[in-house]
């Protein structure tokens, strides 16, 4: 297993700097996404956040970082390492400052801890609108850097310029760069309760120190991207932030956390849905089941911790997975520790096997002779006076795995009978860690909306009657 972020050979642009000086902002601005979480308050990034720009003529990777921060907190501390692996991997970095502020103490040592590491730098003057850009960038000319480049990330003002200014210190790129072929590849997302260890095993699974990690909940933000290759397959991973039971009052960051690690389960081919084993299930982890499911994403249920609970608690957890989680009893269960590294073999084979079920071609024939055989051994029950007749099926798409059913009267097939034929669907297939749906379509009567036309001799009897 190797870690894949070469990025394609392409150029790579570091984004640093104090914390709250626009360094997300810019980012955003530059990749045109919104993949970086922006607030009104310091620290919010904590973790490298990798995006893909087009600076002048050239591709590059963009990495956006948490601030360089003296503060000796542990958290902090793990921030400041993640930064400088980036600044470490950068061809180019772009030291932002705050336009609207002095030149500060922190500014000065990071410009030190820069000028060490021989790399071009070029000095960006953000929150530059509504004052003189001029002025602004005059005092930062004493950090001795090159020529400040003012700009208002915010309101897109002064990109153009500092683009030509990045694009004068790329390294000459190969005419043809590799390309990865995408079948191969495994969107794979880590979800889950706060401090569940995601991060944790997202570490482990690239061989780097890619996320921050910290005993305490909240510790990522940004959704965390990483690419890894293995036996053959290259993976897309991305470590969520820990998802709360929704309250009355969010904390701003938090709730944009939660809604990227909502999306980017939704944007997912597997989902790894991780529980504390010490903890148990919790009623959070069924609601974050039930929204995999509902995604119709793969789903994979890992036990993280396996190692820190004795006999009686590992059968306690088993026993509850079970019971709590078992409308999604179609996902398998692999129980490992991330901080260890056990249980990872047994975690990329129930990857591949969720994986490959969920690309499953299904044939129409099969198909329907599985739908018959279901329809005969326990025919569809009677509703309101009425039972449905199912006809035929064929396949409606994949993630989810989509199944039609045509027939009629089929508004009367109840949801047990439903489940019953996925369950028979399910057996027939293997679709183990798949979630089904069942989508139905009566069949068109053909003499619906139409009137009885009257022979002449009908004509003539009502004609009779009516003179009555």
């Amino acid at each position: 297993m190797t870690a894949a972020m070469n990025r394609s050979a392409l150029p790579i642009v570091v984004i640093a700097g104090r914390p709250n000086v626009g360094k997300s902002t810019l980012f955003n601005a530059l990749t045109r996404t919104r993949d970086a979480l922006v607030a009104d308050q310091p620290g919010v990034t904590r973790d490298r956040i990798y995006g893909r720009a087009v600076i002048g003529d050239s591709e590059v990777v963009l990495v956006d970082t948490g601030g360089l921060d003296p503060d000796p907190d542990t958290l902090v501390r793990g921030v400041g390492r993640q930064t400088q692996f980036a600044l470490e991997e950068a061809d180019v970095i772009a030291f932002v400052v705050d336009g609207r502020g002095a030149v500060t103490s922190e500014d000065f040592e990071i410009t030190s801890r820069i000028r060490q590491l021989d790399k071009p730098v070029v000095l960006v003057v953000n929150k530059t609108d509504g004052i003189d850009a001029d002025t602004a960038t005059s005092e930062f000319a004493a950090l001795g850097l090159s020529e400040p480049v003012p700009i208002a990330a915010a309101h897109r003002r002064g990109l153009d310029r500092l683009a030509t200014m990045i694009s004068a210190e790329l390294p000459e790129q190969p005419e043809e760069l590799e390309t990865r072929e995408t079948r191969d590849t495994i969107r794979l997302a880590l979800i889950g309760r706060p401090n569940v260890g995601k991060s944790t095993l997202l570490n482990r699974l690239t061989g780097d120190e890619r996320a921050v990690t910290a005993d305490m909940p909240g510790t990522t933000r940004d959704p965390i991207a990483a690419e890894i290759d293995r036996a053959g397959r290259h993976y897309q991973l991305v470590d969520t932030a820990g998802i709360r039971r929704k309250r009355h009052k969010h904390e701003a960051v938090e709730s944009l956390s939660t809604l990227k690690a909502m999306q980017a389960m939704q944007q997912a081919d597997v989902v790894c849905l991780l529980l504390d084993a010490g903890e148990g299930i919790t009623d959070q982890d069924a609601r974050l089941a039930g929204h995999a499911a509902d995604a119709g994403r793969a789903l994979i249920i890992v036990f993280n911790k396996w190692d820190g609970i004795d006999e009686r608690q590992r059968k306690t957890c088993l026993q509850d997975a079970g019971e709590k989680l078992k409308f999604v009893a179609w996902a398998p269960v692999v129980i490992l520790s991330a901080l260890h590294g056990s249980g990872l073999a047994e975690l990329f084979d129930a990857i591949e096997t969720v994986y490959d079920a969920a690309c499953l071609s299904l044939s129409s024939g099969r198909l329907s002779r599985v739908l018959n055989k279901a329809t005969e051994a326990h025919s569809p029950p009677v509703v309101n006076r009425f039972a449905a007749k199912l006809r035929y099926a064929h396949p409606g798409g994949n993630f989810p795995t989509r199944i039609v059913i045509h027939g009629n009267r089929t508004e009367h097939v109840p949801p047990a009978y439903q489940r019953f034929l996925i369950n028979r669907f399910r057996a027939e297939f293997d679709l183990v860690g798949v979630p089904i749906q069942l989508i139905f379509r009566d069949s068109e009567n053909p003499y619906a909306g139409r009137r009885n036309k009257l022979t002449p001799r009908q004509v003539k009897r009502r004609q009779r009657i009516r003179k009555r």
